[in-house]
């Protein structure tokens, strides 16, 4: 996807919804979906949007699956082995 450099305030309602006007819901492809979704990352203090799609897990390939499987069991293997801690003389 191309960046699009736009800046824009909207008002966010008291429930926390924003409403993303139509000229950046058809550069994000958003238009003429029926449920169309967003990613939100929190990025250096600001808010990263981008434009996700559903896809049921039964039509992903099974080695995508595998592969994905085992990148997140190394990270999490990664994140919860804490580190040895020598013991005092």
């Amino acid at each position: 996807m191309q960046h699009c450099s736009m800046t824009l305030t909207l008002p966010i309602s008291k429930r926390g919804g924003l409403t993303l006007p139509p000229s950046l819901r058809r550069k994000l492809g958003l238009d003429g979906i029926s449920s169309p979704l967003v990613i939100v990352e929190e990025r250096d203090g600001g808010l990263f949007l981008q434009a996700a799609a559903a896809v049921p897990v039964r039509d992903l390939p099974r080695d995508q699956l595998a592969r994905w499987i085992a990148r997140d069991e190394a990270e999490m293997s990664a994140f919860t082995r804490k580190p040895k801690v020598k013991p005092k003389k």
